[in-house]
């Protein structure tokens, strides 16, 4: 299958920040202010240590962070808005006059979206897709039209099971979610799509869905630039025996995989070492030239 080339899409942001999607691959950074994230749970929970993480990231080559306050580990206790919100709008008053290149806020509670960008913040990334069942349909799409941010659309579910083709049953999910954001006001140059791995999906599912990445990159005839996300995961853990801290290598076949594939961002942890892997693969696959980097 041909994979299909990504629009190149330039975000302004009222702060004077840029973001160009669909040239090459760009890293985002992940930034858990969490006591209990699966990987890095309190280890940048405060603003030092947030502040010292974001700079070591961006030195590493990250494009943009992306910043959590609530762990999205299995078992892990969900927060209201409220909890979310105390925990993230603090750190990100200290983050966002200090970090050098765009921010984006993981959270799926519109409120907390809607205080964020209004602070702000450059990106929402709603791992539930514009779909999250606690909250009114549209809320969170309504949030994006509103503040003109790009949304990051990611495929979940409750369970882990499937009726039919696994990657037919996330198109459907994704043709509901961009019917939400159409009717929010939401343009398509503002929208991009995450397979969600390691969500509502076991490893089998996962490693299927790497290996047909490129079936999900187009939707109604329009290519979405697609955020990639497979940082650690407990799919790469059960595939080779390993903890949460040696995940490193195999994070990075990932990325490199999905990138071959169609992927425009990868989420990372490692930022240093896989944004050099992102780049090699760029200048293999023509996506930038060689002689730039001299």
């Amino acid at each position: 299958m041909k994979i299909p080339s990504c629009p190149i899409y330039t975000y302004h942001f009222p702060d004077g920040k840029t973001l160009t999607v669909g040239r090459r691959t760009l890293v985002m950074g992940i930034l858990n202010v969490t006591p209990d994230s699966f990987s890095d749970g309190g280890r940048y929970d405060t603003a030092e240590t947030a502040l010292a993480h974001m700079r070591e990231m961006v030195d590493g080559g990250a494009d943009l962070i992306d910043v959590g306050a609530e762990s999205t580990r299995p078992g892990s206790a969900a927060l209201t808005p409220e909890e979310e919100q105390a925990r993230l709008l603090p750190l990100l008053e200290k983050l966002l006059p200090a970090c050098p290149v765009p921010i984006s806020v993981d959270t799926y509670h519109a409120a907390t979206a809607e205080k964020a960008m209004q602070m702000g913040a450059h990106i929402l990334n709603d791992i539930w897709g514009l779909q999250y069942a606690g909250e009114r349909e549209g809320a969170m799409a309504e949030v994006a039209a509103r503040t003109h941010r790009p949304v990051i659309v990611m495929h979940n579910q409750q369970g882990k099971s499937y009726d039919g083709d696994v990657i037919a049953a996330m198109q459907a999910f994704f043709q509901k979610s961009l019917a939400i954001a159409h009717a929010a006001g939401v343009q398509d140059a503002d929208i991009l799509l995450d397979p969600g791995i390691g969500f509502g999906k076991d490893t089998e599912t996962n490693l299927l869905v790497q290996r047909r990445l490129e079936e999900l990159l187009t939707a109604n005839g329009v290519r979405y630039p697609m955020l990639f996300a497979s940082s650690r995961k407990r799919f790469i853990g059960d595939t080779l025996g390993l903890p949460v801290d040696e995940r490193m290598e195999a994070t990075g076949a990932s990325c490199v995989v999905a990138i071959t594939k169609g992927a425009d961002m990868v989420r990372v942890h490692d930022v240093r070492p896989i944004a050099r892997m992102c780049r090699m693969t760029d200048f293999i696959l023509g996506r930038e030239k060689y002689a730039e980097n001299k």
